[in-house]
């Protein structure tokens, strides 16, 4: 930036060619670089500015009164009690608020702080190339600007009354929403013993009513803000345990709002403390200017609906994948007698499965109205899926989006003890997942492949005629080849649904904790009258630990059964394809040609099959992984270094992938970490 440019300015704002603010926009836009990342041109920007305050006193002067006059003529309230702290409006509100504003923002108040701070930093990005900037070089551009120099003190006074109004709003709303019955529930306490937000706005009071008669008098304060930090440090503490304590009494969107919008309040709170303080000197402690990097950020991201969602939905989603890692627990075999018993649950579920393919075709057959067919395809697959859990079977696809968030939380546990050691444990339990997944596909496609086949040519034998017409047998196993059909897309709208499955189980599993169903359950008088006290604490008990597999299982049933009716209803070539019933429906297909297929079609339909199947779980896995990853606050970095030792292992013991060694042992998860009724 040329030193000419800003003698332009500050000439301009001598000579009163320009107000105040237009100077200060144009002071902005120069130190500004280009890009937002180039960092070292926006730190020699701001070098640049403060060599030319230093050596020229009247620069200096009129940027000083540039400032002062921004903050005595308008409000700055708004700045420091709302400027990227959430409002009290709810989270589906803020959001739609959001939205509202960014289609049709609100005009700029000339009076507000607010408003016209975000009008000097306009740019969506300032706040990356401000927060590049060294606390350094704030402060050499603070004492550059000499403000021992200045004579006007009344316009410090009216900031420093400005700033101790703010935090006595502030200080009002802690105290509000610490005592929010939500944050009572999950942590009763707070009304149980003293509370630290009931005593923090006495405390506030009594240190303002001695600050405002401090600055009357132009003495020091008689009270400090030690005890003040010292019950924030409290509410602190309390909000840690609420959040703690929300992973066994469960989360909700409206409980993560509420402890976010307090903890910003805190955090807003101790730095205006900090700002206050008698002896504070910015060209000594940098906090006025990560402040100002804060305000900066709120303003550029105000309108930014992906961030209110993103930062409010986060414990969610980490509760929610907590709750399908724990399943994910009982979906890994860790033992050849578990990978046995997985072996048997997978053959029984495709037995079930080759049941619900026959009932496909027959409803099929019945011509039904559009919407009363799908609706009939997806309760036929809702019910047989609910049978399959509740007979303790597995279907393999179902796994992946249970054992990524498992994986994950391993990442998570190695990546904070940071243990090189850790890391072949982690590929211990991938391996250890592929094998369980392997012959949890084997035994779904093995035993749905020849109950087809048997109770297809055993309708053949009684009724004399096949389960479905040449025609549609052709479409079955054209649906089946992955050149010239699109099964593999649909494969990957099955992962999708196999996806949102996982999470719709979680999200159940956390709604049952959260609202108490099962001890609401265990007390409902009609049910103790009918059932018993005990049957009534039995059902309880098993809808805490089974509720979101049922939910998981009724809505992917739905998805499977409605995306073929939803894609003719909006002409579009949606439907689904699922490696069990896809195999199912092979052996339909060649019973009902009598086997006539040529052997390379037979092979490239055996193909589809097998590639449906790796669709299928490569997407939902993905995903999976993905979201369980990011609740976490880790990127898929941390899986690279995973994949050459998990090579270098299948180039060495090749079987392991897919049998567990006869000589391992089983080390059982901890007694807190098993749910006894969760099925296999």
């Amino acid at each position: 930036m040329p030193n000419s440019t800003l003698d332009a300015i500050f000439i301009s704002l001598q000579q009163g060619e320009t107000t105040a603010a237009d100077a200060l926009a144009d002071l902005v836009r120069s130190l500004r670089p280009a890009s937002a990342d180039d960092h070292e041109q926006a730190i020699m920007n701001l070098r640049a500015l403060a060599w030319l305050l230093e050596h020229h006193a009247d620069y200096r002067q009129v940027l000083r009164s540039a400032f002062l006059d921004l903050l005595t003529q308008t409000r700055q309230i708004p700045l420091y009690t709302e400027s990227g702290i959430l409002a009290n409006t709810g989270f589906f509100t803020t959001l739609s608020k959001r939205i509202g504003e960014r289609l049709l923002p609100m005009p700029i108040r000339e009076d507000s702080l607010q408003d016209r701070f975000g009008r000097l930093f306009r740019w969506k990005q300032d706040h990356i190339w401000l927060a590049a900037i060294p606390d350094a070089t704030w402060q050499q551009l603070w004492q550059a600007m000499a403000w021992q120099e200045e004579q006007d003190r009344s316009s410090w006074v009216q900031t420093r009354l400005q700033m101790l109004e703010s935090v006595q709003i502030l200080s009002a709303r802690v105290t509000a929403i610490g005592l929010e019955p939500e944050l009572v529930r999950v942590y009763p306490d707070i009304e149980r013993f003293e509370s630290p937000f009931l005593h923090l706005n006495a405390a506030v009071l009594h240190y303002a009513d001695s600050y405002r008669r401090a600055l009357a008098t132009q003495s020091s304060p008689e009270e400090d803000d030690k005890h003040i930090l010292v019950l924030l440090e409290q509410c602190e503490l309390i909000l840690g345990k609420i959040r703690k304590n929300a992973s066994r009494n469960g989360i909700s969107v409206n409980l993560t709002y509420q402890a976010l919008r307090l903890l910003q309040s805190l955090n807003r709170l101790r730095a205006l403390l900090a700002l206050l303080e008698p002896e504070h000197d910015p060209g000594q402690n940098p906090a006025l200017f990560h402040l100002l990097v804060d305000f900066v950020r709120a303003e550029n991201r105000k309108y930014s609906v992906s961030d209110v969602f993103k930062s409010n939905t986060e414990l969610l989603a980490l509760q929610v994948t907590e709750h399908a890692g724990r399943h994910g627990e009982h979906y890994i075999a860790e033992s050849r007698s578990e990978w046995g018993s997985m072996a048997r649950a997978a053959m029984g579920a495709g037995l079930i499965v080759g049941i619900m393919a026959l009932i496909k075709l027959l409803l099929s057959q019945a011509h039904l109205p559009l919407l009363w067919e799908g609706l009939a395809y997806g309760m036929n697959y809702a019910i047989g899926f609910i049978i399959v859990q509740l007979l303790h079977f597995t279907i393999a696809t179902k796994q992946p989006a249970m054992t990524a968030a498992r994986i994950a939380a391993a990442l998570h546990q190695q990546e904070k003890s940071g243990a090189k050691v850790a890391l072949d444990e982690l590929a211990e339990l991938v391996v250890k997942v592929l094998r369980t997944q392997f012959i949890a596909i084997l035994g779904n496609v093995l035993l749905a492949i020849p109950t087809a086949a048997i109770i297809a040519l055993t309708w053949q034998a009684i009724f004399g005629q096949p389960v479905v017409s040449t025609e549609k047998a052709a479409h079955l196993l054209h649906d089946l080849d992955p050149l010239s059909s699109l099964a593999l897309p649909h494969a990957a709208i099955a992962g999708v649904f196999l996806f949102l499955s996982g999470l719709i189980a979680g999200y159940y599993d956390n709604k049952a904790i959260y609202r108490r169903i099962p001890e609401r359950l265990a007390a409902h008088p009609l049910l103790n009258r009918l059932l018993g006290r005990h049957r009534a604490w039995q059902l309880g008990h098993y809808v805490e630990h089974n509720l979101g597999a049922l939910a998981g299982n009724f809505y992917f049933g739905l998805f499977l059964g409605l995306t073929g009716t939803i894609g003719i209803m909006l002409g579009l070539p949606l439907d689904i394809r699922h490696i069990t019933f896809s195999a199912a429906n092979l052996a339909f297909g060649m019973v009902a040609l009598d086997f006539q297929q040529p052997l390379g079609m037979a092979a490239l339909y055996c193909g589809g099959v097998a590639l449906i199947g790796f669709t299928n779980l490569a997407v939902s896995f993905s995903l999976a992984l993905w979201v369980a990853l990011r609740s976490r606050k880790l990127s898929g970095r941390q899986v690279l270094p995973l994949l050459p030792l998990l090579l270098k292992r299948f180039v060495r013991q090749p079987l392991q992938f897919f049998i567990p060694p006869a000589a391992e042992r089983h080390n059982p998860p901890e007694a807190d970490e098993q749910h006894p009724d969760s099925p296999r």
